[in-house]
């Protein structure tokens, strides 16, 4: 068994342990983690990998849940198998919380995989496979076309596009700027946005997107940029269609969020400049959010 997978299945033992007893601390769990190391003959170098894969495992357990939950609606968490309940738990933590340049998603998803597939029952590792794949498309599939060689590609100019258009919200109140964001349930902060509806341009779109997702009434300063991006759609012949979202700067009153029924979205916020930095956005978010913020600079000092 490669190392790596020998420290996942230590950690996933720990885990399932923990779930059986209901009341395993921290420590406690760190112990047991400790004794299965050696009992199991696991390499020294990787106890440091198991036991940040545990604590945050255990630290962000409510927000997995919840993801598990929101993925598979038709599963309650009590009704999944324990095994697979707790390879869900692990696999959503590298998914979603693990550093892509150590632990790329296909690697997170393919290592939970292969744990069902050792540890589960005849269905489990589809079942994950199901969850987990469920989850990494919400992500905009990262790393998707990582490795893929001479594959062929879908050819991105010959697919259907779907317009989306958002926009980053700012307003002033005493003296300070602030800035309004949607907080997603897979842990990130995000840009307000969603589909272009017919008859809408991306600017119609975008200020009524922002009215039923924030519930503000916006005035668009400028266009910020476009993201582009390929995502798998059942409904569209071949499988795949181009998405494409034209952000905006736009101003509003500073008055209290409302967040609407969008699904995927479990909060809304409005943020101070100076603590945006420290704010946990997906990497094309921030793409846009550091144009907008150098453009409020600009604004502000002219």
């Amino acid at each position: 068994m490669a190392n790596r997978h020998l420290a996942r299945s230590v950690v996933l033992q720990v885990l399932f342990e923990r779930d059986a007893s209901g009341k395993m601390s921290q420590d406690d769990a760190l112990g047991r983690l400790s004794d299965y190391a050696k009992e199991f003959e696991a390499r020294e170098s990787d106890v440091p990998f198991m036991q940040a894969l545990l604590k945050t495992a255990i630290a962000k357990q409510k927000e997995i849940d919840e993801v598990i939950v929101k993925a598979a609606p038709e599963w309650p968490l009590e009704r999944i198998a324990a095994i697979d309940r707790n390879i869900l738990r692990l696999g959503l933590t590298e998914l979603l919380y693990a550093d892509r340049a150590q632990v790329p998603a296909k690697v997170a998803i393919n290592e939970a995989i292969e744990l069902a597939k050792t540890f589960g029952g005849n269905s489990s590792s589809k079942f994950v496979n199901g969850v987990l794949g469920a989850v990494y498309v919400e992500l905009g599939e990262p790393g998707k076309d990582e490795g893929a060689g001479r594959k062929k590609q879908s050819d991105p100019s010959k697919m259907p596009t779907e317009h989306l258009a958002g926009a980053v919200v700012y307003a002033k109140n005493e003296g300070e700027i602030y800035l309004a964001f949607v907080h997603d349930i897979f842990g990130h902060w995000t840009i307000s946005k969603g589909k272009v509806e017919a008859g809408e341009d991306v600017r119609q779109g975008a200020t009524r997107e922002i009215k039923e997702e924030m519930g503000l009434d916006i005035m668009i300063v400028k266009e910020l940029g476009v993201n582009e991006y390929v995502a798998n759609d059942s409904h569209v012949d071949g499988g795949k269609k181009k998405k494409r979202v034209t952000y905006f700067l736009a101003e509003s009153p500073f008055t209290e969020l409302r967040l609407g029924s969008s699904g995927g979205l479990d909060d809304a916020q409005w943020f101070p400049l100076s603590a945006v930095g420290a704010l946990n956005f997906y990497d094309d978010t921030l793409k846009i959010i550091v144009p907008a913020i150098n453009a409020l600079a600009q604004k502000n000092s002219g």
